[in-house]
């Protein structure tokens, strides 16, 4: 669900190309979404928008995969592993994806396999 300063920022972008990244994330066309900022960011490295919004698209990316219930385990959670990743090289902070990360590499140590690098 999104909060209303999330869809204010929606609204407000002020690059058209974020807005529409934004708004194929919303759709689950996170792969598009990536296609669409990874330009824009290799363009310029320190435009908070775009590093807010490739975070996002990842964190949500990571989320569709480990929240799938049609997926087995051994399906959902090394590719959500990697897009948490990605959240955390444009949001460092980002302690959502953190979390996700710690809990991911903890179900492998319960599992007794290596975590995917």
């Amino acid at each position: 669900m999104m909060t209303t300063m999330a869809a204010a920022v929606l609204l407000l972008a002020a690059n058209p190309k974020v807005a529409d990244a934004q708004a194929k994330v919303k759709a689950g066309k996170f792969e598009e979404a990536i296609s669409i900022l990874d330009p824009l960011h290799k363009t310029n490295p320190k435009d908070a928008e775009v590093n807010t919004a490739l975070a996002d698209a990842h964190l949500k990316y990571g989320d569709s995969f480990m929240y799938n219930e049609s997926l087995p385990p051994r399906q959902k959670y090394a590719p959500a592993l990697k897009q948490y990743r990605e959240v955390l090289v444009y949001d460092p902070a980002n302690k959502d994806a953190k979390n996700k990360i710690q809990l991911i590499e903890n179900i492998y140590k319960q599992m007794g396999r290596p975590i995917p690098q």
